[in-house]
């Protein structure tokens, strides 16, 4: 199984999506477990869009936009 890599700055999103997923790892299958697997993916999702938008925004900044 592939591991999830943290780089360094660590976004406190994928910190709560590793947290929820060795939750669910501990459950046994079934909705809760299932439903700790959803958050931790739509944490995933956050954690990426606030990465796009900080590039963004970094990006706009060099620029002088």
């Amino acid at each position: 199984m592939a591991r999830m890599q943290i780089p360094s700055e660590t976004s406190t999103w994928l910190l709560q999506a590793r947290d929820f997923l060795a939750e669910a790892r501990r459950q046994k299958p079934g909705p809760e477990r299932n439903e700790l697997r959803e958050t931790a993916k739509v944490l995933r999702q956050l954690a990426k869009l606030e990465a796009s938008s900080e590039q963004t925004l970094e990006r706009d900044w060099r620029q002088g936009t």
